[in-house]
């Protein structure tokens, strides 16, 4: 099937994608597709190859081999930012340039960016209503409105990667990826976080890698188990739950009985 033709239903897949180091295999022959507005969560012991998927997919590292496939274009040589453009974005912690300043002024930096104003803080606020306004209403879908003075760096874990997320979403994906959005978060916490992201609009793909088996079960609607950099199977969470392989190399009998 030509990537034209798989593009008409599908957001990004990958064909045979594989990364090697000299003789270590961090993923090999992983062919996937997230379809348009799927919460997909890619699970796999420790070295399953989940973040080099990742990186690979957003152009953080160059495959061996395979091809990455976004739109029914091949982007498999296209840099980082060139993604971005497309509409892949991943969230990274907040940088040095963003703690310091306020949620609100965060959030519209980065929509400013996209919309190619670069950076305008200097400006009033009545001067980019239109950019507050935007702001503001991401921030409102992420629960963060009360939020939109307070100092990021000041805030609570989860707090930092909402705003994460509200700086990824201020580019307008089309795919967001998450690498562990959860990791570090206190238990009460994450369960708010993925209520959250599981409230992003549904012509977002969000495609997350998460070790909490709960918060997995509970959000995601598709699943893929890696082991040794290879896809071991994929399914519902359903499927997944009942399937034997996975119960022996990764979640564990006793998880599911």
């Amino acid at each position: 099937m030509s990537g034209a033709m798989q593009g008409a239903d599908t957001t990004l897949r990958t064909e045979g994608l594989t990364k090697r180091w000299g003789a270590f295999v961090a993923n090999s022959e992983v062919s996937l597709s997230f379809a348009p507005g799927a919460r997909h969560a890619l699970i796999g012991p420790n070295g399953a190859g989940k973040t080099t998927f990742i990186n690979l997919l957003t152009g953080g590292f160059a495959p061996s081999s395979g091809k990455v496939w976004f739109g029914g274009d091949d982007i498999t040589a296209l840099p980082q930012h060139e993604r971005v453009k497309r509409g892949m974005t991943r969230t990274f912690q907040i940088n040095t340039l963003f703690a310091g300043l306020t949620v609100l002024e965060s959030v519209a930096l980065a929509i400013q960016e996209r919309r190619g104003m670069q950076y305008k803080w200097h400006q009033t606020v009545a001067q980019q209503s239109d950019v507050i306004d935007e702001a503001m209403a991401l921030l409102a879908s992420l629960k963060l409105e009360d939020e939109a003075n307070s100092i990021t760096r000041s805030l609570a874990y989860g707090k930092q990667r909402l705003v994460e997320i509200a700086l990824a979403l201020a580019t307008k994906p089309k795919v967001l990826l998450l690498d562990e959005p959860a990791a570090g978060i206190p238990s009460a916490e994450s369960k708010e976080l993925f209520e959250v992201i599981a409230q992003l609009p549904r012509d977002v793909t969000v495609v997350f890698i998460e070790h909490d088996m709960g918060l997995v079960f509970r959000f995601a609607e598709r699943i893929t188990v890696l082991v040794g950099g290879k896809v071991l199977v994929e399914g519902t969470p359903a499927e997944i739950a009942a399937d034997k392989r996975v119960r022996e190399v990764y979640l564990g009998e006793a998880e599911h009985e």
